[in-house]
């Protein structure tokens, strides 16, 4: 009975042994779990997704099933071809680097099934070490101070920003009407630190509280808001 069921395993393989197919298997695996810690030590905080970190390992190991049932088989590849043609994937992007490790994943599972352990092991290690070294983008999330306020406080508005700061910021929009003004800085958020500190400094020395770009506004009367906004890709 057991001579029985290993012919028809051996047997349903196609032309491979199971030791051929177990070796494709684990080859995609380990390749997999490269993926896996490439996406981890590439990405941080909210953008990075355990479920989808995942996925990229399972990923890999079903494309090495596809291409080693597909084989040399042009009927069975065409036919496999429109069966994954109806599969809709839906599941939106939240970093443009995703993109990369889904490709990654799918060219391993093609390099696997097919037996191209070098081409899938050399390539990984090329694509990690591409990754560990740029992959790791520090985000640099917009700033932007939004002032409200009555016109005619316009110019000491503007006086008051461009004082609390080493370089000017950058207007992005100005609204207005008969009687009030709408003001959008874009802040530099190094620039925003280093008024704090250079304002709590001026504090200490000059034994008063210290004043926030916030409270220097609203010292001028009759403000409707002063928001400071920090504009972040992570937030969907």
């Amino acid at each position: 009975m057991e001579k029985y069921l290993y012919s028809i395993m051996r047997d349903s393989g196609g032309t491979l042994s199971i030791e051929e197919i177990l070796m494709r298997l684990m080859v995609s695996i380990l390749l997999g779990a490269l993926i896996y810690l490439s996406y981890y030590l590439t990405h941080s905080g909210t953008i990075y997704s355990k479920k989808f970190n995942v996925t990229l390992v399972t990923l890999s190991v079903l494309t090495t099933m596809v291409m080693t049932v597909i084989g040399n088989n042009i009927a069975l590849s065409l036919g496999m071809v429109g069966a994954l043609s109806i599969i809709r994937f839906r599941t939106s992007i939240k970093d443009s680097r995703d993109t990369i490790y889904i490709f990654w994943t799918i060219i391993i599972g093609i390099c696997c099934g097919v037996g191209d352990f070098v081409v899938a092991g050399f390539g990984s290690a090329a694509v990690f070490f591409v990754l560990l070294l740029f992959g790791r983008v520090r985000k640099e999330n917009r700033t932007l101070l939004i002032i409200k306020a009555p016109r005619r406080y316009e110019n000491e508005i503007r006086k008051n920003v461009f004082a609390y700061f080493e370089k000017a910021p950058v207007i992005k929009v100005q609204n207005t009407t008969n009687e009030k003004i709408e003001l959008i800085y874009e802040i530099d958020h190094r620039e925003l630190d280093k008024a704090e500190k250079k304002e709590a400094q001026a504090a200490i020395a000059e034994k008063r509280t210290k004043l926030s770009l916030s409270d220097k506004l609203y010292a001028i009367g009759e403000m409707d808001y002063v928001n400071i906004v920090v504009q972040s890709d992570e937030i969907s």
